[in-house]
């Protein structure tokens, strides 16, 4: 295996005794979730969303519950960059053929429909900065045609929600990378911040973190602990919210007011969740 496992749960994979004496979880987080879900949709693009890293594996969850059956796609890119690693080729590579196993790459970007959206919670933003340098530059190596590739590629910030300043930082205002983009590819969706802190820092996740040293050494084995357990049977009960009608309606709410309203993909999907 080249990346780590992962059960999917929408399928789902038989999960055997897994789930055998795990707790059913408190999901005490699941309106703003709902909420961050609704607005990540809205301001995506129509774009087929690929969650970067771990972080919001959560929203993942929820989101292949509530949009199963609704045409709109969903994956996982495993992917952790740290800030300031000196990344060899065959590091590149190796990402290269993580993303084409995703169907992203120059010459898919260049002929597909629909954009690809990424999203992440972001602090500083140097995971978007490593992801963008990483596609342009194999774009370049390419030779396709970045004046339409451009468009094809979307990145939706998840921040801690904070009260709003003139000195307010704003990540994106920082990043040179983001003009080479159209404006509006590039855009935030806020989280409170004991939920941003939830799922950035303190939940436990069902991967380990899958950092530059082992995309060439290999994911390490994911473990059965009772920790683990319990954190698969807070995702099980994630996607089976997202399927539940009025979870589903919470989210279509979370869309009202959104300026891509006016466009009829999401018209459609809001009817559909609804």
């Amino acid at each position: 295996m080249t990346t780590p496992f992962r059960w999917d749960l929408v399928t789902p994979d038989r999960l055997g005794s897994m789930l055998d004496g795990a707790l059913a979880p408190e999901v005490g987080y699941l309106t703003e979730l709902c909420r961050c879900a609704g607005k990540v949709l809205a301001r995506g693009g129509n774009g087929d969303l690929v969650f970067v890293g771990r972080s919001l594996d959560s929203m993942f969850d929820l989101l292949g519950g509530a949009l199963e059956g609704t045409g709109h796609r969903l994956a996982r890119l495993p992917l952790s960059f740290w800030r300031g690693y000196d990344y060899s080729r065959a590091h590149v590579l190796r990402a290269r053929e993580i993303l084409a196993d995703l169907g992203i790459t120059p010459a898919s970007l260049a002929r597909r429909a629909r954009p690809v959206t990424f999203v992440d919670v972001v602090s500083s933003g140097s995971t978007f900065r490593s992801l963008f340098t990483l596609l342009h530059d194999w774009i370049t190596e390419e030779r396709e045609t970045w004046p339409v590739i451009r468009r094809k590629l979307r990145f939706v910030g998840v921040t801690s929600e904070s009260k709003t300043s003139p000195n307010t930082f704003r990540w994106q205002q920082h990043a040179d990378w983001t003009l080479r983009l159209p404006a509006a590819s590039v855009v935030n969706v806020s989280l409170d911040r004991p939920t941003w802190s939830y799922f950035a820092d303190r939940q436990r996740k069902l991967t380990k973190s899958f950092g530059p040293r082992r995309w060439i050494d290999g994911p390490a084995e994911i473990d059965r602990d009772d920790k683990t357990r319990q954190a698969l049977a807070e995702a099980v009960r994630l996607v089976e919210l997202g399927r539940a009608r009025e979870v589903r309606r919470m989210i279509a709410r979370a869309m009202e007011g959104e300026p891509a309203l006016a466009e009829a993909w999401l018209r459609t999907l809001r009817s559909r969740l609804s």
